[in-house]
């Protein structure tokens, strides 16, 4: 008898062993007690853990003001790599500014369907009617707009200073870049089409342009003979 109460003891005293081992770990799970050795947590970790995002870029945030590629008056670029595009460019500015201003708005508003035909008649009839009706070329008016959408699609600074003698940055306000887009377009029009054509083509692709996608040959079949 005296032996199994030993035993009893010893077993007794192991359950209330494991019980206390059990009430730390939860006092440790509920914060009450600190472990001694804690890793600690880099910024990344620590952002994942909380629900931060670890990039810095916030959704919404304004985008870093860019530079044209090319000036105003650069008509043939900047002699690079794109010599053939800018000079196929000036030629259409110069000779055809109704196909440059229609190639401009098919690659500025890509998902429009029938941009090209569209935006080239109505700057023909502009051109033309304008011309023979009041004798002023009344596609500046038109085209002035995409400048402005372009400006706001690649925050671009306005760019009038080589006709008018002065830049509007962008503590100016949205009026002055507004003013300059205007007298950009009315004073140097076949210029801002083109710059603004070079600029397009360094950012975007032509929209002929197909990806080409590989296609591996089919494996070739062959049937094996019943036994």
């Amino acid at each position: 008898m005296r032996e199994e109460f030993v035993k009893m003891s010893s077993m007794e005293e192991q359950v209330l062993a494991e019980q206390e081992a059990l009430l730390a770990e939860c006092k440790l799970y509920k914060g009450e007690k600190e472990p001694e050795t804690k890793e600690v947590k880099t910024e990344d970790e620590a952002a994942v853990v909380d629900g931060l995002p670890v990039a810095s870029t916030v959704l919404g945030a304004p985008v870093s003001r860019s530079d044209w590629s090319t000036g105003l008056l650069c008509c043939f670029g900047n002699g690079g790599e794109h010599f053939t595009s800018d000079l196929q460019v000036c030629v259409l500015g110069t000779f055809a500014p109704c196909v440059l201003y229609g190639s401009n708005m098919e690659r500025l508003y890509p998902g429009e369907e029938g941009a090209f035909l569209y935006h080239c008649m109505m700057y023909t009839c502009l051109s033309l009617g304008g011309s023979l009706l009041v004798d002023v070329n009344l596609a500046p008016f038109m085209s002035v707009g995409s400048r402005m959408d372009l400006r706001r699609k690649y925050n671009l600074p306005s760019a009038g200073g080589c006709c008018f003698g002065g830049t509007c940055d962008q503590e100016s306000g949205v009026g002055c870049a507004t003013v300059c887009d205007v007298l950009t377009h009315f004073l140097c029009h076949n210029c801002a089409l083109c710059q603004e054509g070079r600029e397009l083509r360094r950012r975007t692709l032509s929209p002929s342009y197909q990806p080409y996608m590989p296609m591996a040959p089919p494996v070739v079949q062959s049937m094996t003979p019943q036994m």
